[in-house]
């Protein structure tokens, strides 16, 4: 994602990502941080900021104790903070 700092000093932000599993066999979670980076910037400056998202990032203790990725569909949330995210579907598919 790309942050900029659009004030007059340098200053720091963090970036998160979050995840939801929109529908699991089991109670999940509404909103699991599952990365973040802290990057300093100069006053005026634009920078990408990649989150590295891993199939293990979508993997949970099911009921029989077995650690999976479900099919089905995951929201995927970017932001600053928890309260204000920017979010995408992603679906997880069988082979």
């Amino acid at each position: 994602m790309d942050v900029t700092n659009t004030g007059k000093r340098a200053g720091d932000e963090g970036v998160q990502l979050y995840v939801r599993d929109d529908v699991s066999s089991v109670p999940r979670p509404v909103l699991e941080l599952k990365a973040f980076r802290r990057v300093t910037l100069e006053a005026g400056e634009k920078r990408t900021v990649r989150l590295d998202l891993t199939p293990d990032a979508l993997a949970f203790w099911n009921i029989d104790m077995k650690w999976l990725v479900e099919t089905g569909t995951f929201t995927i949330s970017t932001g600053n903070s928890s309260a204000a995210l920017k979010s995408v579907k992603l679906a997880a598919v069988d082979d």
